[in-house]
């Protein structure tokens, strides 16, 4: 057996945004390495046919970030975007399978966001921000560029490629609004625009708005407010004429389960088809009847149609289904997914299963040894069902234990731990398995999988029963004789960092912890992160709430920073904007005040994710030296 490497990790390739061609023969993936070494991240186009009589081919032949590949009606041509003239800046392409020439088809000077080719052949919807002025230009060079917050802020309008003359217009329809989303009808009718006040992440989705527009006539009409965060808008035909659906989160708290709304375009009725569920609703896809709907059900991934009377599920998969795409019927799908001990691929077949896999992106990890992994199902102190993971040291049984054991929290909160391989370049389960950990992945209320009740149950009150659920799993692995209660970890990043660092200010049974891109002060990150009004969600409240003590200061790790005895790893990006680097600062000086052993590591140019290979190398080798130097004898 080989042994696993951190450069396999993150040397990797995965599959991307498949897109299934509408006659059910070609299919197109993006094919994206999992690390970047230079300024910009070169991805590549593959098309694969569907029958398997060809192997995977590249479809280009260029160094650049191509992205968003979408099928012409006749399944004869394939759009996409590509900075391949310019990097950084992509343009629209063209590419024509028969004679598998490439063309460009825009230069638009701040490049192109989204494309949506249209029923005309001769007509492509472009999603893209206005061009600069001379005068922009002149300031730009003269440096004479003060912002003015509200004003001139860029935002992607809605335009018109025409495909004979080349010409981009732009209706002036929408007003000045951002437009996210387009989709058409499937008759060819009008399109659906989903847009926002601004592209603004805190203020943009909790002002959508959706209108139709007709590319024929030019004409738009307004259909009224949406839910927060809307998004994954799909077309479908009924007795009472066109519905159109779409994922948003179920009101009033933006702390909540997504939830698919139905609006009916004739008489303006709109309902919650999921209300109630025990599922959470991932996407929404449109076929020439009724959608598709992937939702999210517990450790794995059910597969439904949205029929008059409900969800009808056709189909259950172990793990995730991510990125689903369909023929115009309905008939064939595919979707990346993968197993416990494979990473995602693309995958092909009817909804109603079995699936096949068509391509084969990470074949070095054959022949690598993974630690068993296996669901758990518990019950809270309150008596709520919940459910994780838990992954054993590579070549270990449960019945040798007790062993070394952390605990990753996954991030969001509203995301989950489903059962599929647990290999990435974050702190992850079988990375530490290859060291020797246990290593334990709960499902704690707040996240995804559970429906809309579990996932808000936590706003305003993160960190309360968030906690009392993970301790709960933390005790019957050690009850059962899996986990050592003189040998525990906590780690995780982003909202799991933020777990970590609330762990260890509340308990001191941890003997070392890692804080990746963690949260240490709500108000602070209400004040100053890219989703204030979701982070005020969780955190309860906001600085501006009047004289405190807030709220959120109660469910802040920064207020309990002098109960913490347990080292810190603490790991972030220098240019994160979803959680700013000030969180991290904060937790450092906190602890250099108490006198608490930690290390502390910025990565430069990195946001939220960490991108550059050498730095993803480095959380990786960290990560496992932390937790050899505090839990081996």
């Amino acid at each position: 057996m080989t042994r696993l490497t951190a450069e396999i990790v993150v040397d990797g390739r995965d599959p991307q945004t498949p897109a299934l061609a509408p006659n059910g023969r070609l299919l197109c993936y993006v094919l994206a390495p999992t690390s970047r070494t230079g300024e910009h991240l070169d991805t590549e186009l593959w098309l694969v046919d569907t029958d398997g009589a060809v192997a995977s081919r590249r479809a280009t032949a260029d160094t650049a970030t191509e992205s968003r590949p979408r099928w012409s009606a006749d399944s004869a041509t394939l759009f996409f975007l590509s900075d391949r003239a310019h990097r950084g800046t992509p343009q629209l392409h063209r590419l024509t399978v028969a004679g598998a020439t490439v063309t460009a088809l825009t230069s638009w000077r701040t490049g192109i966001i989204d494309h949506l080719p249209l029923a005309d052949p001769n007509l492509v919807a472009l999603l893209a921000e206005d061009e600069p002025t001379e005068q922009d230009t002149r300031r730009t060079r003269d440096r004479d560029d003060a912002i003015v917050v509200g004003e001139c802020e860029p935002r992607a309008r809605l335009r018109l490629l025409d495909l004979r003359t080349g010409r981009i217009t732009t209706p002036d329809v929408l007003g000045d609004r951002h437009v996210v989303e387009l989709r058409q009808r499937p008759d060819g009718g009008p399109l659906a625009v989903l847009t926002q006040a601004s592209a603004d992440s805190d203020y943009g989705p909790r002002t959508g708005q959706l209108h139709l527009f007709d590319p024929t006539t030019g004409i738009a009409e307004d259909l009224g407010s949406v839910e927060v965060d809307a998004r994954s808008l799909a077309w479908w035909p009924a007795e009472d004429g066109w519905h159109l659906g779409y994922l948003a989160l179920t009101p009033p708290v933006m702390q909540a389960g997504t939830a698919v709304f139905d609006l009916t375009i004739g008489s303006r009725v709109r309902r919650n088809r999921t209300a109630g569920l025990s599922m959470c609703p991932t996407e929404l896809c449109q076929t020439d009847a009724a959608p598709l709907v992937v939702f999210a059900d517990g450790l794995n991934t059910a597969l439904a149609r949205l029929c008059p009377t409900g969800p009808t599920t056709l189909s259950q998969r172990q793990g995730r289904l991510d990125h689903l795409t369909t023929t115009p019927t309905g008939e064939q799908i595919a979707a990346l997914t993968g197993t416990r001990y494979q990473p995602s691929n693309v995958y092909l077949g009817p909804p109603t299963g079995p699936l096949r896999r068509i391509t084969d992106a990470r074949p070095e990890l054959d022949g690598i040894a993974l630690g068993t992994q296996q669901t758990l199902a518990y019950r809270a102190a309150d008596g709520l069902d919940l459910d994780g993971l838990l992954v054993l040291p590579v070549g270990r049984t449960a019945s040798e234990g007790p062993f070394p054991l952390v605990t990753i929290v996954h991030g969001g909160p509203y995301d989950r731990y489903a059962d599929r391989c647990q290999l990435f370049w974050s702190p992850s389960a079988q990375w530490l398995a290859a060291a020797g950990y246990a290593v334990f992945l709960p499902n704690p209320r707040g996240g995804q999988g559970h429906g809309h009740e579990f996932a808000a149950s936590v706003a305003g009150r993160v960190g309360q029963q968030e906690w009392t659920d993970i301790q709960t799993g933390i005790d019957l692995l050690i009850a059962q004789g899996i986990a050592d209660p003189h040998r525990l970890g906590i780690a995780g990043w982003s909202h799991g960092g933020f777990m970590s660092a609330w762990a260890i200010g509340r308990t001191g049974r941890f003997r070392a912890a890692l804080v990746g891109a963690g949260v240490v002060d709500w108000g602070m990150l209400a004040a100053t992160g890219e989703n204030g009004q979701f982070e005020a969600a969780l955190g309860g409240s906001t600085g501006w709430s009047g004289i405190g003590p807030h709220p959120h200061d109660a469910v802040s790790p920064i207020s309990f920073a002098s109960h913490i005895r347990t080292p810190v790893l603490i790991l972030h990006g220098a240019e994160d904007t979803n959680v700013p680097l000030g969180q991290a600062v904060y937790l450092h000086r906190a602890l250099r005040h108490f006198g608490v052993e930690h290390e502390f590591v910025i990565y430069p140019r990195e946001g939220h994710s960490i991108r550059e290979r050498h730095h993803q190398l480095d959380v990786l080798h960290r990560t496992r030296a932390w937790f050899d130097r505090w839990l081996r004898p």
